[in-house]
């Protein structure tokens, strides 16, 4: 009997451990095209089967570069590459077939599953996300304090009142993510005036002057709307480091990424936001990562994308690619992840739990597998 209960133990234990070790990231595409390189900025998943990579092809043999998107409709079995206008800073979809992709040339629309696209005419300047509720009412944000609002699909665009209670100098605002879940709604930015001693030479080729060049704060920029873009509220505040993303699920959580530019203790920081009340909290730092994206599963666990730190600079060159994963946003746990995944960047997509993918900016995609 007790040789009974042990192995029915052992089992049991071999069962949970094994289930532990089950879910992993599996490379579904990797660029290997000779003497060119692929740059992935953005992804979308709008549904199970549907994908668009969006970024650009650098080719070094003819030293330019070409804008592309990388789409599937299989669910990532079978890939294939498909020419932008131009480079691909990010894409939204609306459903499998219609979708948005931002360029420095303006925004371009799909209506195949990002197979062809068509300029949008006299689109916003300076556009780095666009959000859009249906296929006529949608936002665009980004450069020079620039948030504007369509209701025909994006013939016309004007620019959004509550911008207008911004006090901030354009040059220097940015509005760099969208969000909405249900009729609740953030478009976040902000605002950082460059300092005396700031430089125009990246980190890594000035390391000594970077090593002790400290953070200083920047005005955080938060619009909001509970009644989907009915209404919407200001709000501002002296922050060090700046909100890249912010993303929300219907259950009312919400996930805000905060990345640090210099030295300062930790290279990001995440933040757990409760969307009925409007508390939020720090649930994540590490000093040896850098997180990159955020995602969340609609109650399900949330994901967070993040580049390895070996110093006290993030490097110009890529670094292993890791994954965490928290049922409650308190404790986060590592993942296995294919071991040739490398980035300086990388993005998330998720559409429930049993499909998340990954994006690096080293024309990587990878899916989380049992």
């Amino acid at each position: 009997m007790k040789l009974s209960i042990s192995i029915r133990l052992a089992i049991g234990l071999f069962a949970l451990v094994a289930a532990a070790r089950a879910e992993r990231w599996h490379v579904q595409y990797l660029y290997d095209e000779a003497k060119s390189d692929l740059t992935i900025n953005d992804l979308a998943f709008p549904t199970p089967q549907r994908g668009v990579a969006v970024g650009y092809i650098d080719d070094r043999q003819r030293q330019r570069s070409r804008g592309a998107a990388v789409v599937t409709s299989d669910g990532g079995a079978n890939w294939s590459v498909v020419p932008l206008p131009d480079t691909g800073l990010s894409v939204f979809f609306l459903n499998d077939s219609i979708g948005w992709v931002v360029t420095p040339k303006g925004i371009y629309r799909t209506e195949e599953g990002g197979r062809s696209w068509k300029k949008i005419p006299k689109s916003p300047k300076g556009t780095l996300r666009v959000f859009f509720h249906d296929s006529q009412h949608g936002y665009a944000a980004g450069l020079n304090k620039s948030v504007s609002e369509t209701t025909d699909g994006g013939k016309s665009w004007k620019p959004l009142p509550a911008v207008t209670e911004v006090k901030s100098d354009p040059e220097y605002t940015a509005f760099t993510s969208i969000s909405f879940a249900g009729p609740v709604g953030y478009i976040t930015g902000f605002n950082q005036p460059p300092r005396r001693d700031d430089s125009h030479v990246p980190d890594w080729m000035e390391p000594e002057k970077a090593a002790v060049r400290k953070e200083w704060p920047s005005t955080s920029i938060l619009i909001g709307t509970v009644n989907a873009g009915k209404t919407w509220g200001v709000t501002s505040s002296s922050l060090f480091g700046h909100i890249s993303r912010v993303r929300m699920s219907p259950d009312g959580r919400g996930l805000g990424l905060i990345e640090f530019r210099y030295n300062a203790v930790f290279p990001s920081e995440v933040i757990a936001i409760n969307l009925k009340t409007g508390h939020s909290e720090s649930v994540y730092a590490d000093k040896k990562r850098a997180v990159t994206d955020v995602a969340l599963v609609r109650s399900g666990p949330a994901y967070l994308a993040a580049s390895e730190v070996t110093g006290r600079l993030r490097a110009p060159i890529p670094s292993a690619l890791h994954i965490l994963k928290s049922d409650d946003m308190k404790l986060w746990k590592e993942m296995e992840v294919d071991y040739r995944a490398n980035a300086r960047k990388s993005v998330l997509a998720a559409v429930d739990a049993q499909n998340v993918w990954v994006a690096t900016d080293t024309g990587m995609i990878l899916k989380l597998v049992p």
